[in-house]
């Protein structure tokens, strides 16, 4: 992007690299974002940048950014002493079996409630929707006293089945199907294709964008979950947040250890988001979640 100028006295203009005139109020978005970009940046470069340090360089005051001395071998303390492989481990299992149920069965009442005609059909919808301000604080005690009752107590079921259900990607996915065309239902009906056909194979290869956001948006819920795996596991099952909780309660925190855990917590969502980033940002735009 360059500024040009003429002899004729006319006031000068930003042109890009293809010529193009650019807009004042262009250039003004695009240097806001940016520094809205940068300042949510911080707090990540800084975690980054002080799992690098040790425990008296992250004690001084003021704090610095850049490490005096560099500490790598924070991270292989803290994945040797904390034993972070079987934490990491259950939070990947509980993270990829009930991501996975929740798009079956998210995407199963979406299309019974965006698709078929019967009695009550809105009712039910506004009541999914309601479901969305019940906090789980208060539904706590009778939910696990549910998963009590069934032996799912101190096991990663215990932690997955209770919310693979969410009123959330019932309501994102039933707004993106109310966009197909009803033709092409039809058409796959009267070709004689069963109901769980045209589901499988009409309906959900042309719902990617929308089951990428749900998806992404599950992993996000399952893997900062904190309070219903504190209440249902154990030692033995407990999940990566819980974990690094405990691990933070320590008389003396080894907070140069704790950083360095949360930044390996952080890279399995990163590489999610940006392998899913095209596809969120059109599910959004096309499910009306603005």
């Amino acid at each position: 992007m360059s500024i040009s100028s003429t002899n004729t006295g006319k006031p000068s203009t930003w042109t890009s690299t293809s010529h193009k005139k650019i807009r004042p109020a262009a250039v003004v978005r695009t240097v806001n974002l940016t520094a809205l970009a940068l300042l949510v940046l911080i707090p990540l470069v800084w975690t980054v940048l002080g799992s690098f340090k040790n425990q008296t360089e992250l004690a001084q005051r003021p704090p610095t950014l850049i490490p005096q001395s560099w500490h790598p071998e924070n991270y292989a303390t803290a994945l040797t002493g904390f034993d972070v492989l079987r934490y990491l481990t259950n939070s990947v299992i509980v993270v990829v079996v009930a991501t996975l149920l929740t798009l079956a069965v998210n995407s199963m009442a979406a299309y019974a409630l965006s698709r078929y005609n019967f009695r009550g059909k809105n009712v039910l919808f506004l009541v999914t929707l309601a479901t969305i301000m019940i906090p789980l604080q208060v539904i706590l005690i009778p939910v696990y006293q549910v998963t009590a009752s069934l032996g799912l107590t101190n096991s990663l079921w215990g932690v997955i089945l209770p919310a693979i259900a969410t009123p959330t990607g019932v309501f994102l996915l039933r707004q993106y199907m109310l966009t197909l065309p009803d033709e092409l239902i039809d058409s796959a009906r009267i070709d004689g294709a069963r109901e769980f056909a045209i589901f499988w194979r009409v309906v959900l290869p042309l719902c990617k964008p929308a089951l990428a956001v749900l998806a992404i948006f599950s992993v996000l819920w399952r893997w900062n979950d904190f309070l219903w795996p504190l209440v249902v596991t154990n030692e033995r099952t407990r999940t990566l947040p819980v974990a690094l909780q405990r691990f933070a309660s320590q008389e003396v925190v080894p907070f140069n250890l704790v950083l360095a855990i949360a930044v390996v917590s952080m890279i399995p969502v990163l590489i999610c988001f940006l392998v899913f980033q095209r596809q969120i940002v059109q599910g959004i735009a096309s499910t009306g979640m603005k």
